[in-house]
Order: structure tokens, then sequence, then C-alpha cells
């Protein structure tokens, strides 16, 4: 399909490919665009009817799901043409890591080992930027008000406050207005959609592009649509509108990194607990609450930040309750000014190679790799560019089964849970959720140990 010159915010939505950034909305302020949450609880463009439905050769180039933008090997290619490595699933980089923050309490702090909040400090400190772009708690989160939000902070307190991991829908149009408005250097901190929106809305905007010095990305398995925290709270008894704080990610570094436990703090100062594995849809591969766009993503690492942040989730890190990053570089100032916090102590890292990345996301690289080509040899309408060949991928009928249901479970999680809500019956959801769960579950466990005994009798033959 021929890609197309223009398009319109309401052609995007249509189509699934909306991931809720907020760049067509920072684009369209004079026309009264902004973003409103959907029934399914999912950050859409809104604004006047003209608006929405007029197609622009702007957005088409500026879209991250457009199939007229440059994808991220071309915005690599542009951004760092001297890198010393190139790897087919993390991108260019100049170099990449593990370890984490060892100075102050910027790991004890972070969902991880601190050195997303770490690295940005540093930039302020030395007098690199003068905010950060990042995601914080909401002042006052209600039922309907979001949680989270983008906002920009200028001091290391500020950051601090602002750490950890947010799993929730959040757009940053009004970030963006922010530093058109206010002279200065920033870093903006994003999933790999995010920073592409940002990159590709640069080269569009003189002004985003002086201002705009860094960019932080964050690896990403999907977006989760608000829903999930209203789905969070029925299982532990209460409702939303009784909720006043979430903690996605609770750390204790007596247990596992990745044994994850969602806290909520009521408003009558109360607070709820449960691990991740006890909610009916608290397994992250499932797809539960998944934005329909992340189907179609193929970068898992922001191959277009100039450093990007992931958990390690390998041994022994993954075992470590203290939390592990992996750190893939790709600017050459910020190539001098890592490896110098490790030399003094500051951070304690371990050099890498592509192989270890691409292992600590080795899910989801499966997903966007094999799983991606299945999902566009299927694909009909409106296509976006995936340096992914659409060729239906030679796998096993219970490896395609494997990503079947959990397509069925992204689609009909929010269709299911927005019945449960209109209905006042939350056990519908639930029930529903764990018995497809129980499913995905036993197909994704049988296909590993089915694998798993084929590599062994191959390798006996051999």
């Amino acid at each position: 399909m021929r890609s197309p010159d223009a398009l319109s915010p309401r052609q995007v939505v249509k189509a699934g490919l909306c991931v809720g950034c907020g760049g067509c909305a920072a684009q369209g302020r004079d026309a009264g665009a902004h973003l409103r949450f959907d029934r399914f609880g999912r950050l859409r463009p809104d604004g006047p009817r003209e608006w929405v439905r007029t197609a622009s050769s702007s957005l088409a180039r500026t879209c991250p799901s457009s199939p007229a933008a440059r994808d991220e090997d071309a915005l690599a290619l542009d951004l760092y043409p001297t890198a010393r490595h190139l790897d087919g699933h993390i991108g260019r980089f100049e170099a990449a890591y593990v370890g984490a923050a060892a100075e102050g309490d910027f790991r004890a702090l972070g969902s991880s080992g601190g050195m997303v909040t770490w690295t940005a400090a540093e930039l302020m400190r030395r007098g690199l930027v003068d905010g950060v772009a990042h995601v914080k708690p909401a002042p006052a989160p209600r039922g309907e008000a979001p949680f989270f939000a983008y906002g920009i902070s200028r001091s290391q307190a500020e950051l601090k406050a602002g750490a950890k991991s947010r799993y929730y829908p959040i757009e940053m149009s009004g970030v963006l207005d922010e530093i058109r408005r206010v002279p200065g250097r920033y870093a903006v901190v994003g999933v790999p959609c995010f920073i592409k929106a940002v990159r590709l809305l640069c080269r569009e905007d003189p002004i985003l592009r002086e201002r705009v010095a860094f960019t932080l990305g964050l690896f990403c398995g999907h977006m989760k649509s608000a829903r999930m925290v209203e789905s969070f709270a029925w299982q532990l008894g209460t409702q939303v509108e009784a909720v006043d704080a979430v903690d996605f990610r609770a750390k204790d570094p007596g247990r596992p990194a990745n044994w994850y436990t969602a806290h909520l703090r009521l408003t009558d100062g109360s607070e709820r607990k449960q691990d991740w594995w006890h909610l009916a849809d608290g397994d992250w591969g499932a797809g539960f609450f998944q934005y329909p766009a992340c189907s179609f993503c193929d970068d898992v690492t922001a191959e277009t930040a100039d450093i990007s942040f992931g958990d390690a989730w390998v041994e022994p890190y993954a075992s470590d309750g203290r939390g592990t990053n992996v750190v893939v570089v790709r600017s050459p100032l910020l190539a001098q000014i890592v490896p110098e916090g490790s030399a003094a102590g500051r951070l304690e890292l371990q050099t890498v190679d592509a192989g270890f990345v691409r292992e600590t996301q080795a899910a989801g690289f499966r997903h966007r790799r094999e799983g991606l080509s299945l999902r566009l040899s299927r694909r009909r309408g409106l296509r976006p560019r995936k340096r992914v060949p659409a060729d239906a991928p030679a796998l096993t009928w219970r490896r395609r089964m494997v990503y079947g249901l959990r397509q069925a479970i992204t689609t009909w999680s929010h269709r299911v849970f927005w019945l449960a809500r209109v209905l006042r019956r939350p056990g519908l959801y639930t029930r529903w959720a764990k018995a497809s769960l129980a499913v995905y579950q036993g197909f994704a466990w049988s296909q590993g140990r089915i694998g798993k005994l084929v590599d062994r009798l191959e390798g006996k033959r051999a």
C-alpha cells in the first residue's frame, strides 16, 4: 500500500495506530486541539471536528505511527552517523552497560537501578540542560482525572520526586508547549514512540530542534490504558475514586526485582498491596489493556534516544531486589559522561555487548520480530512503516496460537472491562480475565516446554 501524503488524527485513531503521544495536539493548539480519554481509558486526539478530520502532510511526517514518517533506522543514521556499533535489534550505539547508580539514593528511589534519574540529574548538574521533561504523579488524581502527567523538573529534588515506572497513559503536548514558550535547553524522557515523535517534530520545528538537547529513552513492552489502575483497585477491594496514589512496582530489596508488587494508597490514608502474579491481569506479556498501536511497533530499546534504559531481566540481576539497569548509549557526549561516572565510583557498571542487551529483552524482541511479522501479514488498511517484513514466518501452530491469544486478550480486555464498568459488575471482568489468562498461560507454557524438548532432541541427533 502506498504511503499517504497526508493524514488526519481521525484516520490514525480509526486505524488503531494512535499511541496518544500528543504530538498532533501540540501542532494543532491554535485550532483548539487537545487529548482526552476515550471510553476504554486510552488517550486520543480531540478538538474541533474540522481539525480532527482534516488530513495534513505535517501529521503524515510527524506521527510516529505514520507510514510516511521516517523510520528509526533513518532517524538514527542522521542522529548518530559515526556510531561504533550497529545491531539489528538495538540499533546504532556507542556502548552498552549493565549496573546501577552507586551514589546517593538514586537506586533506592527508582523502580530499577536508578540510572534514568541519575543521568537526568547529571545533565542538570553539568549545566547541559535547564529542565527535564518526564512523567510525574499528577497533583489531584480522582476517578477520570489522570494519576500521572508529563511535567518539567528544574532541580534534582523535583527529578527524584518523579522517579519510578509509570504504566499509565500520558501525553506530552503540554510540556512541548512549555519548551516552546520558555527558552532553555531540555532533556525529554520517554518510551520509544514518544522519543520518535519528538525527533520527528524537531525536524519540522526549529524551536524544538534548538531546545531539545537530549533524549532519554525507556525500553518498552507496550502502553497500558488507564483501566489497569481501576482493575487493580477492584481486585484489592476498593474503587478507583478512593485511590490517591499508585506505585506499580513497590520496591523490596529482599525480593527478586521481577516480583512486581502493586501498591495503592487510598484517600483515607490506608494502603492496599498485591503481587502482580496474584492479579487476574497481572501477566504483563498477556497484553491486558494494551494500546492497539503497540501491536505494530518494532522498537523495544528507544533506538532514536541519546541514551536508553531497561531492566536487566537476566540472572543474577533479575533476582537482585535493589534493581539493575541495562543501558545503551548513543550520544558521543553521553558516551564520555557515563564512563566518567563509573570511573569516579558514582556508578557501578560493567560493559556488555548487543547480545547481552538482546537477552535481557528476549520476550519483547520475539513479540516485535516474529510476532510482528505475523501480524503485519494479516494487516488490512493503513499499515505503518516497519523494518520487519510482513511475510508470516514459519511458526508452529502453538506459537501462532500464543500470538493469537495475546492479540485477543489485548482487544477484548478493553471491551469486557468497559461492559463490567457500565454494569457495575467487576466480577464479570475478573472472571473473564482469569479464564483468559489460564488459557493463554497454558499455551505459552506448553509452547516453551515443547520447544525446549525439540531443541534437546535435535541437539542429540546432531
